[in-house]
């Protein structure tokens, strides 16, 4: 941070629990996340990656050849072990705040971050993208409309929302949701 003496400022923050970011694919979980993390001092963890390392294939890959239902196993066991772990900001797979054992997981361990953006916003970040096994269908921007139907109600239900508004940029978008943890006591993080 620059004041008007010229000279700069370092802030450092303290993180006592886990923020997963949550929200539907597009939402920036991982492009904010990791830039979140790097200006909070902390770990990023993508709970897809872990997964993908774990299975040693891709989420694609997972779905084609064990099926949605088998990733979601895998995907509960993968976060209640990060959320084990050392506090860091992780990126969760559109679908994991939708089982109530994860939300609870998250809920016990850290705090959910719903970052919410419009399905306009949504659809011109992943409608180019042939890595979204759950859009290879006939009507993809249908899909996503239903998906972000159907799951809005379970991001709401996140201890904190942070809206993503078109044309901010990733280091923007950082900031507003670091704004928003450090006004929020309950978020775990403070400045130092």
């Amino acid at each position: 941070m620059k004041i008007n003496t010229g000279k700069f400022v370092t802030v450092t923050y303290r993180l006592e629990k886990t923020i997963a970011f949550v929200g539907l694919m597009g939402a920036g979980k991982t492009a904010v996340g990791t830039l979140v993390a790097q200006k909070l001092g902390v770990p990023f963890v993508d709970s897809d990656c872990e997964i993908v390392k774990a299975a040693n294939m891709s989420v694609a890959e997972i779905f084609s050849r064990d099926g949605e239902a088998f990733f979601r196993a895998k995907e509960t066991q993968v976060l209640e072990r990060l959320l084990q772990g050392s506090p860091c900001i992780l990126s969760t797979g559109g679908g994991a705040y939708l089982a109530s054992r994860n939300r609870a997981l998250i809920g016990a361990h850290g705090l959910a971050l719903w970052l919410q953006a419009d399905l306009p916003l949504l659809w011109g970040r992943v409608k180019h993208k042939t890595t979204r096994p759950l859009l290879q269908t006939d009507n993809p921007r249908q899909t996503l409309s239903d998906l972000f139907d159907a799951r809005a109600p379970f991001y709401a239900m996140a201890e904190m929302a942070v809206k993503s508004e078109n044309g901010l940029s990733l280091t923007a978008m950082a900031d507003k949701v670091i704004a928003a943890l450090v006004a929020d006591p309950q978020s775990g993080v403070s400045q130092r």
